[in-house]
């Protein structure tokens, strides 16, 4: 088989089993396989197609049309620059999550050396983009489960960047007595409701349901933010978190009963209220 026949049937196959855009798709995976981009492959698209690699595709394509995320395939995933490892056990970071990060950024810009606490870090995609944005940033970046802290410690190890610190623990419980209070602190918490995990798109339903899962009305973890996580703000600081579809009020609401101020609400590419951001007391 050529390299052009290879491609078209395992395009053909990933078609076959519903994957919405597939061209990309069955792009990324040949591309994996074989190390030849868009270009290199139309240009050699009538050369032989060594067999090692066409049996990696072909694999690779019957994971994806079983539903198998093609971020988790690849092993790694782009965000604001970065390449972040990913696989089973950790969230995929995820375009609409830039807003929560450029919220940060905007708060944080001219501060000196700033203290952020990035709260359910997972793969740390917010931690890591607000420290390429702010090098002199001291960054806390806090994850609870196993999976997911490896890709955490790996991501850090991996970006070079030496003011990003992991560390474990459970945002539904109080703050450790060895953290220090934050300028900034950002959280992209589990916000799905409980009863809507079952119809989730098959992709999401095979990512961590502990990364997804918020409780009964989707809030548990914004609850925990403003009763335990808004005392852990210096005064005039930020706490800045990713909301989903129809959230964003209310986890305000929240915010604002612990003593915060409105600072934001903002609107992603979707037209969805994504990020609310509050202030803390001056005095």
């Amino acid at each position: 088989m050529t390299l052009g026949e290879v491609y078209r049937q395992g395009k053909k196959a990933l078609s076959a089993a519903g994957i919405d855009g597939t061209p990309f798709e069955a792009s990324a995976l040949f591309q994996k396989a074989f190390g030849l981009d868009r270009q290199q492959r139309v240009i050699f698209s009538s050369e032989a197609a060594p067999p090692d690699s066409t049996e990696k595709f072909f694999a690779m394509v019957k994971e994806r049309a079983g539903k198998r995320p093609l971020q988790y395939i690849l092993g790694s995933w782009p965000f604001m620059g970065l390449s972040l490892s990913v696989g089973e056990g950790v969230l995929i970071p995820r375009e609409e999550t830039e807003l929560l990060v450029r919220t940060a950024a905007d708060f944080l810009k001219g501060r000196k050396n700033p203290a952020v606490i990035d709260l359910c870090s997972g793969s740390g995609a917010v931690a890591l983009a607000i420290a390429s944005l702010y090098p002199g940033a001291e960054i806390v970046a806090a994850e609870l489960y196993g999976g997911a802290f490896s890709y955490l410690e790996k991501n850090i190890k991996a970006s070079g960047f030496t003011n990003v610190k992991p560390v474990r623990l459970d945002v539904l419980k109080p703050p450790p007595g060895y953290l220090q209070k934050a300028d900034c602190i950002t959280a992209n918490p589990p916000y799905v409701k409980t009863g809507d995990m079952a119809a989730l798109q098959a992709e999401v339903q095979r990512e961590p349901a502990r990364a997804l899962d918020g409780g009964a009305d989707g809030l548990s973890f914004y609850r925990a933010l403003a009763g335990l996580w808004v005392p852990m703000l210096k005064k005039g600081g930020l706490i800045a978190a990713e909301t989903g579809d129809g959230q964003a009020r209310p986890v305000m609401d929240l915010l604002c009963k612990s003593g915060c101020a409105f600072s934001g609400i903002y609107t992603d590419f979707n037209g969805i209220e994504r990020v609310a951001a509050a202030e803390a007391a001056l005095s």
